[in-house]
């Protein structure tokens, strides 16, 4: 949260699974879709976050198969865990202390396995303060009339969440994705950090705190789980300040946006120009978005095959401006685009993806910004990975962003199979 000096104007809360995440879509449309938005427009002075039933562990799995982005906070394990700062991700002590209270794993796990119908999730669900079964839901309303008393009894004060029509949660009595989410709050208005909105956005029975929550904006997107209808049939129905999307999972996040005039809605990959490349708005993080799409419509073959795309490409950027590769070699930016001639289409059939995360720019001078981020690539199912930094100037009278220098380097264990098709 010490990313932004300021309040935040926008927390954007979310589920993952079916909420963020369609598992139903292979190509990613709708997250993508949110990710480029996010980057171009939010980034610089909003915070994400992420509110997921996963374990930490099954959390990071998630981030290894799908084009997440990097969050501010991430909160774990159904609120039982919050970490925060992107990549470094460091936990919470105080939170962790909270979830100590009157809390006793190994008197957890011998109580439940009393209960023959709770079959343990894998070991990946489970965390030290959660306690995860599979179960169906006529067994799972018996057993939490019962449970919390017997471990009260010997000490241990609980929680427990029942969603998806299977998973059974035991968590330490103050936990919860609500229960995080306010005490982040809590935080914040300590620092003086009070967001200018909020939206949390879920689709099942472990999301119903978050709309709970009475300064937050609340959707639920189209495809929720029945619980989760339910409870906002019994809970909030009256409530204008929550809704139900009539779009699915990320879309229905960016409906919302619209809906509640939270800030723009309109994602670039909604409405790429490909015949203007120049914005009106002079926005070092959306014309950074901009340029990557329209790369990854290039190499796609999305558009037409043609040189003054090529001409076009190259206006964005000095005569002069120089790219220097993620294994050293150094190019004028142009020679580079003159590179792009021969492939063209290419990722067609390989579903070719670009997508930029952590997108943060520095004005150094009156008319010059330095503009940091990560470039992903999605191709034939593997991800390639750089850092990246880009010197941009403001040229002709103020007009347009022109592109003087690209520097790049490998992230993790990234590395071209073929280094004459990574270019920008």
């Amino acid at each position: 949260m010490d990313r932004l000096d300021g309040p935040p104007r926008l927390i954007l809360v979310t589920d993952l699974d079916c909420t963020l995440v369609d598992h139903d879509d292979p190509e990613n449309t709708d997250l993508l879709r949110f990710n480029a938005l996010w980057e171009a427009h939010y980034r610089h002075d909003s915070l994400l976050v992420y509110s997921t039933g996963r374990s930490m562990r099954s959390y990071l799995s998630l981030r290894n198969k799908k084009p997440l982005l990097t969050p501010d906070i991430a909160i774990t394990s159904v609120g039982s865990q919050i970490a925060y700062g992107g990549e470094s991700m460091v936990s919470d002590d105080v939170w962790v202390a909270r979830m100590c209270e009157m809390w006793n794993r190994e008197i957890v796990v011998e109580e439940t396995s009393k209960f023959p119908q709770l079959e343990p999730q894998r070991d990946k669900s489970q965390e030290q303060h959660k306690v995860s079964f599979s179960v169906d839901r006529e067994h799972a309303v018996e057993i939490m009339k019962v449970l919390p008393g017997r471990l009260l009894e010997r000490g241990v004060d609980v929680k427990l969440v029942y969603s998806n029509d299977y998973a059974f949660d035991v968590l330490p009595k103050g936990s919860g994705k609500g229960g995080a989410l306010t005490y982040l709050l809590g935080k914040l208005e300590s620092e003086g950090k009070q967001p200018s909105n909020i939206l949390v956005c879920g689709d099942s029975g472990n999301d119903a705190e978050l709309f709970n929550v009475p300064q937050a904006y609340g959707v639920m997107v189209s495809n929720s789980h029945i619980e989760l209808l339910q409870w906002h049939e019994e809970n909030a129905q009256d409530n204008p300040k929550i809704i139900l999307a009539s779009e699915r999972c990320g879309a229905g996040m960016i409906e919302a946006l619209q809906r509640f005039n939270l800030g723009p809605s309109v994602s670039p990959r909604d409405v790429l120009d490909t015949e203007n490349f120049h914005v009106e708005v002079l926005d070092p993080a959306h014309e950074v978005v901009q340029f990557y799409l329209l790369y990854e419509k290039w190499r796609c073959g999305e558009v037409e095959k043609s040189d003054k795309f090529l001409q076009n490409l190259k206006s964005l950027s000095s005569p002069l401006g120089m790219f220097v590769h993620p294994s050293g070699v150094e190019k004028l930016i142009h020679e580079w685009i003159d590179d792009l001639e021969n492939l063209h289409g290419e990722g067609k059939e390989k579903q070719f993806r670009v997508w930029l995360d952590r997108v943060s720019s520095s004005l150094i001078s009156p008319e010059t910004w330095i503009v940091k981020f990560d470039k992903h690539e999605l191709s034939d199912g593997k991800v390639r990975s750089c850092s990246t930094r880009v010197l941009l100037s403001c040229q002709e009278e103020k007009e347009k962003l022109t592109w003087m220098h690209i520097q790049q380097s490998w992230l993790d264990d990234s590395r071209s199979d073929d280094q004459e098709k990574w270019i920008f």
